[in-house]
């Protein structure tokens, strides 16, 4: 454990679990911290009630010894034109699955912060709370910093970590481009400007004078002790978690993640809108995976549901967003305290 890291949060070892939205709730943030690590609750797909309920559990739990995460994207005004587009492309799934477009509805949502969200959170005042796309504006980030939280944000460039270090942040999440699910950019969406891991997290140590945490393809004790080993003060570890007996990734998922096909992945954009690192299925294979005709961010999942859903009904994860990160090798069907022991066992 480093001081800067000790002097963030008090935990041993210097190991966050990575919020994932869909595949967890509170009872694998409640696992970790029995363990010792920073264990960390995805708050974006989460209705006012539901974040609420998970909110007092963890705090039954772990007090305030927890990390809340959000969004802080701008929601995009609706389009009709952007989504007939993309249902024009969907449209041949909707034939093959017998599908009444006119009965679509609106899918699972992701909510960027908001006063009505906090007006929900701040009874709990967690320790940390962390944000993904930058961060909020900046009467609702004072909020925060009021209730006593500390604030960590995701930067996936050198000029995003200064940017969020500027905006007064207390660690920057170095999120390297082997990391699985939703890249964190928000300076830029020129995706050639995203570079790997071990590449990117110097980079940043140099740059800011607040703590770094290193995350994205650390899924091995040797990766952690890597990040360690180039200047993180933690690392966030996210995938390495998803087969835990407390995660709830679904069955499919966790069938995909087990199998040797789960080292092909890519970014991709049709699932959500924005670019997303997952594994490699029919949908990607055959409309991108990066597809021009996919709305913006999140309105694409809305017109996507039905087809995932009846293909999840025949078993099948042909277009599920099957979320990884590009390293699988420290992914076990183990206790989540026994998964914290592991990959720390070299710190």
């Amino acid at each position: 454990m480093t001081a800067k890291f000790r002097e963030l949060f008090d935990a041993q070892p210097a190991l966050i679990q990575a919020p994932m939205a869909g595949v967890q709730d509170a009872a694998l943030a409640i696992a970790v911290d029995a363990a010792g690590a920073v264990g960390s609750l995805p708050a974006a797909m989460f209705s006012p009630e539901q974040l609420d309920t998970e909110l007092r559990k963890l705090k039954a739990a772990m007090g305030n010894r927890f990390n809340v995460n959000f969004f802080a994207h701008s929601e995009p005004a609706p389009d009709a034109d952007a989504d007939a587009r993309w249902r024009e492309a969907l449209a041949p799934y909707y034939a093959e699955f017998g599908i009444d477009v006119a009965n679509i509805r609106p899918g699972p949502g992701r909510a960027p912060f908001s006063h009505a969200v906090a007006d929900i959170v701040e009874p709990y005042r967690p320790a940390l709370v962390s944000f993904h796309f930058g961060l909020p504006p900046d009467d609702l980030l004072a909020r925060v910093k009021a209730w006593g939280s500390r604030i960590l944000s995701s930067a996936t460039t050198v000029e995003e970590a200064r940017w969020l270090e500027a905006k007064g942040v207390d660690a920057v999440i170095a999120q390297g481009l082997e990391a699985g699910g939703h890249r964190g950019h928000f300076l830029s969406h020129d995706l050639t400007c995203q570079q790997g891991t071990f590449a990117l997290l110097p980079q940043i140590v140099r740059a800011v004078k607040v703590p770094v945490i290193a995350t994205g393809g650390i899924a091995t004790a040797e990766g952690v002790a890597a990040a360690m080993a180039l200047g993180a003060s933690a690392v966030q570890a996210g995938t390495a978690f998803m087969l835990c007996n407390e995660a709830k990734t679904s069955a499919l998922h966790r069938a995909a993640l087990r199998q040797a096909s789960a080292r092909h992945t890519a970014l991709t954009n049709l699932f959500t809108g924005r670019p997303a690192r997952g594994i490699v299925n029919r949908l990607m294979r055959e409309l991108g995976p990066m597809g021009a005709a996919a709305p913006a961010f999140p309105l694409a999942t809305a017109a996507l549901a039905p087809i995932r859903a009846a293909a999840e009904a025949k078993g099948s994860g042909d277009f599920s967003p099957l979320w990884s990160g590009q390293n699988i090798d420290g992914c076990r069907a183990v206790p989540a305290a026994e998964q914290v022991r592991e990959l720390t066992r070299l710190l």
